[in-house]
C-alpha cells in the first residue's frame, strides 16, 4: 500500500461493539488487539481499510472491525481478497486465515497470491491445529500428533509457512508470537508498508485443543534461547544479554557463543531483510528454534512489481489506446454485434 499520511487514529476507532467471541486465553485476543493498534500507527481510514477472512476461529475476526469486512467461505480469503484489490487498489486489505484455513484448502490461493504479488496483508494464525471443527490435526501439525483424527499420531511431514511463501516467490515474510505484543505490531506495520504481497505467521496457542504447542520455543524461560529477533541492518544476536549470534559456516549457519571458540562479535552475520537474493533469508526462516534459534521479525521485505497496480497501468493504458470508456461504448465502436431472432 502507499504509505498514507496519517491523520490521527486511534486504536478504538478501529474496533466495533461486539464482544470478541473466542476462548478465554486464546491468543486470537492478542492478534486482535495488536491488530487494531498498527492499524491506528499506519493512519489509514478505517472506510478505507477491508478484512477479509475464511472460515475458522482467526476467521471470525472481521466481526470484531470497525472497517469494511468480509467472512467469505473456507480457503477462500485469499481470492476474494485479491479480487478485491484489483478492483478497488485504492482500499488497504488484510487477509486472515488459520493454518488450515489458509494452507489446506485455501494452499493453492495462497501460494498464488504470493507469486502474482498481489498487494494484500496475509496473516497467518498458526496453531497447528483446527480450532474450530474441535482438534483435527492441520497440514502444520508435527509429524506425530495425536489428534482426534489422527488419534495413533500423524503420519505425513507438516506444511511450514515460511518454505511456502518463500517457493512462491514470495517478497515479504515476517513472524511473530501472539505474547509478543510489541514485535507484532512492529511486523504488521511493515507488512502493511510494504508493497505487494505479505505474510505475516503469527504463532498462536489454543488453549483447548493444542494448548503449550509452541511453550518449548516462546515461553518466558525459553524464548531468550529459542528465538532470535532480526532487524534489518542489525547484528544476528540472541540469548540471554544477547551473548549469542549466528555465524556462517559453510553454506549453513551455525550459533555461536561470543568469546568462545575464537568466536567475536565481528563474524556475527548483519541481517539484510531487502537483498534480492532470497538463500540466506529463506535459511534463516527456516530455523525451527531447536537446532537454531526460530527467527521472528521481518525476515525478507524486498521490492518487486506489485500484481494490482500492474493490471491498474495495463487498464488505464489501453483504454486510452483503444478510446473505451465503457461496455457500451466498446459495443459501439467496434460494431462487432449481431441479431438473435
Amino acid at each position: 500500500m502507499e504509505n498514507n499520511e496519517k491523520q490521527g487514529f486511534a486504536p478504538a476507532d478501529y474496533k466495533n461493539s461486539q464482544n470478541a467471541r473466542w476462548c478465554p486465553g486464546c491468543g486470537d485476543h492478542a492478534i486482535l488487539n495488536v491488530l487494531h493498534k498498527a492499524m491506528a500507527e499506519l493512519g489509514v481510514a478505517p472506510h478505507d481499510t477491508a478484512v477479509i477472512s475464511g472460515i475458522g476461529c482467526s476467521s471470525r475476526l472481521p466481526y470484531y472491525m470497525n472497517t469494511y469486512g468480509m467472512h467469505t467461505i473456507h480457503g477462500r480469503a485469499a481470492a476474494v481478497a485479491t479480487g478485491l484489490k484489483t478492483a478497488r487498489p485504492d482500499l488497504t486489505v488484510w487477509q486472515i486465515s488459520g493454518d488450515g484455513d489458509g494452507l489446506a484448502i485455501g494452499g493453492n490461493h495462497f501460494i498464488h497470491a504470493i507469486r502474482r504479488n498481489v498487494d494484500i496483508n496475509m496473516l497467518i494464525f498458526n496453531n497447528k491445529i483446527y480450532g474450530l471443527t474441535k482438534g483435527q490435526y492441520s497440514p502444520t501439525s508435527d509429524r506425530g500428533t495425536v489428534s482426534k483424527s489422527s488419534p495413533y499420531g500423524t503420519t505425513e511431514d507438516p506444511f511450514i509457512p515460511a518454505e511456502l511463501c518463500f517457493g512462491a516467490r514470495g517478497n515479504f515474510f515476517a513472524r511473530s508470537y501472539d505474547v509478543a505484543l510489541d514485535l507484532t505490531r512492529e511486523v504488521m506495520v511493515a507488512a502493511a508498508r510494504h508493497a505487494g504481497a505479505s505474510v505475516v505467521e503469527v504463532l498462536q496457542n489454543c488453549v483447548i485443543f493444542n494448548h503449550g504447542i509452541h511453550s518449548s520455543i516462546i515461553d518466558k524461560e525459553n524464548r531468550a534461547d529459542h528465538t532470535i529477533v532480526l532487524r534489518h541492518g542489525e547484528k544476528m544476536l540472541f540469548g540471554e544479554n544477547n551473548t549469542k549470534g549466528l555465524v556462517q559456516e559453510g553454506f549453513g549457519l551455525k550459533a555461536v557463543t561470543i568469546g568462545e571458540d575464537g568466536y567475536t562479535i565481528d563474524d556475527v552475520l548483519v541481517h539484510d531483510a531487502h537483498a534480492k537474493d532470497n538463500f540466506l533469508q529463506q535459511q534463516l526462516a527456516m530455523m525451527d528454534g531447536h537446532d537454531l534459534p526460530l527467527a521472528v521479525g521481518v525476515i525478507r521485505d524486498y521490492a518487486a512489481p506489485v500484481y494490482d497496480q500492474e493490471v491498474d497501468r495495463q487498464t488505464r493504458e489501453v483504454k486510452e489506446k483503444k478510446g473505451y470508456t465503457g461496455l457500451r461504448d466498446l459495443i459501439m465502436k467496434t460494431k462487432e454485434t449481431w441479431n438473435i431472432g
